[in-house]
């Protein structure tokens, strides 16, 4: 603290003493201070007490919604406003609580008598005493929010009597007013940062008075900020969030910052309505609702108006699924979230809700209501309304509040009637003063398929033939409609496009199979060729594209590596990570295996270290002990395909063979290995115990000298031509000594009989291997979808770990490359994965002119796992520990809302992500 800070904080640490509201402290807990100023420039101390708020139980009481206090008010003239002075300071600590108040400051340690401000149950204990207090007067004259005291009355008369009442009742509590901050016998007042009236509601113009000399943000931080005033304020400004879309989308953590034209528009539209911000009429209980409501490719909105004075606009921009929604669910959704946002103003209300019908009346396709419809309509039957179509621009509220409720009839009846029945809904219309009392929606699919199978020209000759006493099937049924039996007969064309759609795509179908599509559907209707008809639109469903399993038997025939000449000419390679840390720092294996004698090394080493480490223990391990190999095959390892390993290789004349992306069987002998030494390992440590690379040398010396299907010995025998002398089997190994021509005579032999057993073993496992895989083959110029791996990926595609697509793309196929795997023109999102991929990871796209794709929302790491990249760092802050401080960042992840950032440690996300600290 600076000098001057140091002279105020003995002040007011003397000042606070002298008034009981602290003592001297030896409480073992104690919080920093430090001083923030005050708009007339004097300094507030402040108690930094977020240590001891993340170990306090949270008072859960409820603080009123403040837009949902002013609707008490209805039609009040006077006003009186009572602040409360230093509130929480009225309120005492119990005593067993009192040291944990104590705060630290260069004049010593005190702690609290009485409730300080900071704590993070103060405001809702507060709450709770003073609801209590006011309890049999709230929401009647009284409205309270913490210290606030509003008092409200329809006369000066009543306030008088309203006002005394209060008073009187903070005297009994012995509570205190700060008379600075009090105002009493006002006919408009300031309150919660509103002008209150008994014209209505309005924004404080010393509240938005910043808002006239905001400069334009530069950054993230600083549209938040002004999103947030704008926002409390949001109910006085139409259309508030599609105005305010281009600055909220830059919010948005996968967004870069780019303030274009369109966002110095919405920035400086909202500050004008801000500044203009109309009043707004307060609710009066007295009938006369009406809701204009409106829908569009970007959001809701609505206005809520009652004997012709706005109450409330509202407005919200469209979830990610609703976008998916047809134009005439968004309108349906427009009106229901008016009704349950205003729902306490218009349960028991007669209300009259305009809507665009235009728009509808071109895109209601959807003939039959589906769940998600139901559900809606079983809301709107809780309120006693009246939906009227008009026939203004499509949206335009603004428009619509133009109008006089009866200008919305110039249609006839008749034409209106026609507009809905095209839309696939019935209107039954009692007319009273020429407004529509009742409204009653009712499918009317079954009547169209009536109408359109007049116009078949193959059903009426089927049914002209029945006629004439031929044997067709169809029969009239009463109804006066077609029949196979007592299945409705579908004309061609849409209809049987509309009923396969309900069938599959609804919230009450969710995309069944072809089988238990038509089984359903031929319950009720039939065509000519529908189970034909049915797989083939089932066959082209993008979603089941997407995410359906495959159940048929694996792509690509088995294709066993070439059998190796010599001895450790041919290796593969992998790493087994993810082991406990061991004292000597090792926390990984590397697993190098010679193909031909099965023989394996195990290198211990550490995570992190080095490729040019990794390469000095290749040396000397491997090329000293075993010369250079002629190959190696191994996985798309980051180690393996750094510059400096492949240079390695190419100048010792070794090739590298890698796998295709994602598809681990290439090297199944070293997946093979990785699992018996993992089995080995585990053995070691629950029977000898110690640290795992204490056992490893041992785990090598028992895994080499273990007999080896394939090659019918033991990986040592193989590659020296005897058993391995070991204290279990010492008598089988002689001391014969092998002249030089018999030597090589025996190694070439078992080398024979190395390769023979291989190859018998390769043939045993590609039949057995063949008959559970089918041939698939695809040509250049094909579209295939991908297959990724949902259930190991963390985020992405808007959902989490196993509800995450099976399949992305489709892309198309450049070119084959070997017998089984094929080449991708892959998107620029998935430029970090190797775009060779086998087979087995391919599925064949079905095309439908209906399908809409986009490869923008793909995040996939390079092993084709889904992940999450961390984009921003939103905050800081220490955990303090008993003997340490662990400094934490808040961390904002790619494409995640603001509510799904998290507390990382700050030294593993500089060691990840140093990206996030320039």
């Amino acid at each position: 603290m600076n000098k001057e800070e140091l002279v105020e904080l003995n002040k007011q640490i003397k000042e606070l003493l002298s008034k009981g509201f602290i003592q001297p402290s030896a409480s073992p807990w104690g919080a920093p201070v430090l001083f923030v100023k005050k708009k007339d420039s004097t300094l507030r101390l402040v108690i930094d007490y977020r240590a001891l708020n993340e170990v306090t139980i949270k008072n859960k009481y409820p603080l009123p919604r403040i837009d949902q206090l002013f609707d008490q008010l209805g039609e009040a003239r006077v006003f009186s406003k009572i602040d409360l002075r230093s509130g929480y300071h009225q309120v005492k600590v119990k005593k067993e609580d009192i040291p944990k108040t104590a705060f630290r400051t260069r004049y010593g340690h005190y702690e609290f008598l009485v409730m300080p401000f900071g704590l993070t149950n103060a405001p809702a204990i507060f709450m709770d005493l003073m609801n209590r207090i006011f309890y049999q007067y709230l929401d009647k004259f009284v409205i309270v929010f913490i210290d606030d005291i509003l008092v409200y009355s329809k006369s000066e008369e009543e306030h008088e009597k309203h006002l005394r009442i209060v008073l009187q009742t903070l005297r009994e509590e012995q509570l205190y007013a700060k008379l600075s901050k009090c105002e009493f016998w006002l006919d408009q007042i300031p309150f919660l940062g509103h002008i209150v009236s008994g014209e209505g509601i309005s924004v404080d113009p010393k509240k938005v008075e910043a808002v006239k000399s905001w400069p334009t943000p530069k950054s993230v931080a600083e549209i938040r900020s002004f999103l947030g005033l704008a926002g409390y304020y949001r109910r006085f400004v139409e259309n508030f969030s599609r105005i305010a879309e281009p600055l909220t989308r830059l919010t948005r953590k996968e967004e870069k910052f780019n303030w274009t034209e369109k966002c110095q528009a919405a920035f400086d539209e909202l500050k004008k309505r801000l500044i203009t911000a109309p009043i707004l009429a307060l609710p009066s209980g007295s009938g006369g609702y009406e809701i204009y409501s409106d829908a569009s490719g970007k959001g809701l909105g609505c206005v809520l108006m009652q004997h012709g004075r706005v109450i409330a606009y509202a407005s919200r921009q469209l979830k990610t699924h609703e976008r998916n929604y047809p134009t005439h669910d968004l309108e349906l959704a427009a009106v229901v979230f008016a009704l349950k946002l205003w729902r306490h103003y218009l349960y028991g209300e007669r209300i009259k809700i305009y809507t665009d019908h235009k728009s509808l009346k071109y895109v209601f396709t959807q003939k039959e209501i589906n769940m998600r419809q139901r559900r809606w309509l079983e809301l709107l039957k809780d309120f006693d309304m009246e939906l009227t179509y008009h026939p203004g621009k499509a949206n335009k509220v603004a428009d619509a509040l133009s109008r006089r409720p009866e200008a919305f009839f110039m249609n006839t009846p008749k034409e209106i009637l026609e507009d809905l029945r095209k839309m696939g809904i019935e209107v039954i219309r009692p007319l009273t003063e020429g407004m529509w009392q009742n409204l009653q929606v009712q499918s009317s699919l079954i009547d169209r398929i009536k109408e359109a199978q007049q116009n078949d020209s193959k059903l009426q000759k089927m049914w002209k033939q029945t006629e004439e006493g031929l044997q067709t099937g169809i029969r009239k049924h009463p109804d006066g409609s077609l029949r196979f039996g007592d299945r409705l007969c579908v004309p061609s064309g849409d209809l049987r496009t509309e009923v396969m759609s309900e069938a599959h795509n609804s919230q009450y179908s969710i995309h069944p199979g072809s089988t238990k599509m038509y089984k359903d559907l031929r319950q009720t209707f039939w065509w000519h060729g529908m189970k034909r008809e049915v797989a083939r639109f089932v066959s082209r469903c993008l979603v089941c594209q997407q995410v359906k399993a495959e159940h048929q038997r694996t792509a690509g025939l088995l294709q066993p590596l070439p059998i190796p000449e010599w001895k450790w000419e041919h290796l593969t390679m992998d790493f087994v990570t993810g082991l406990p840390r061991t004292q000597r720092g090792n926390n990984a294996i590397w697993v190098i295996v010679d193909r031909l004698t099965k023989s394996a090394r195990f290198l211990p080493f550490r995570v992190g270290q080095s490729t040019e480490v990794l390469a000095e223990m290749y040396m000397r391990q491997i090329v000293s002990q075993h010369g250079v190999p002629v190959s190696i095959v191994s996985d798309r390892d980051t180690r393996f395909t750094s510059h400096f390993w492949k240079s390695l290789q190419e100048n010792l004349g070794t090739k590298l063979k890698f796998s295709s992306a994602y598809h681990p069987q290439t090297d199944g002998q070293s997946e093979r290995t990785i699992q018996t030494l993992e089995d080995m390992l585990r053995a070691c440590t629950l029977d000898f115990r110690g640290a795992w690379d204490d056992h490893l040398h041992l785990v090598e010396f028992s895994y080499n000298n273990s007999y080896h299907d394939s090659i019918k010995m033991a990986p040592f025998e193989a590659l020296y031509g005897r058993k391995c002398r070991s204290p279990v089997c010492w008598t089988d190994v002689g001391e014969r000594q092998l002249l030089g021509p018999e030597l090589v005579t025996q190694t070439v032999d078992i080398i024979k009989a190395i390769r023979s057993h291989l190859q018998a073993a390769q043939d045993r496992q590609k039949m057995w291997a063949d008959k559970h895989r089918r041939i698939l083959e695809f040509q250049p110029g094909e579209h295939v979808f991908l297959k990724i791996s949902p259930t190991k990926g963390t985020i992405r595609f808007g959902t989490r770990g196993k509800l995450s697509p099976r399949y992305i793309g489709p892309f198309d196929i450049l070119e084959k490359v070997g017998n089984v795997s094929y080449r991708l023109a892959l998107p620029p999102a998935l430029e970090g994965v190797h775009n060779v991929f086998h087979v087995s990871q391919l599925r064949r796209y079905v095309p439908d002119t209906s399908h809409i794709l986009d490869h923008s929302e793909i995040t996939i790491g390079p092993t084709l796992r889904i992940e999450q990249r961390p984009v921003g760092i939103l905050d800081r802050r220490d955990k303090i520990l008993r003997n340490r401080v662990i400094p934490l960042v808040r961390v904002a992840w790619s494409r995640d809302s603001p509510g799904d950032s998290t507390w990382e440690k700050e030294e593993d996300m500089r060691r990840q992500y140093p990206y996030l600290f320039p």
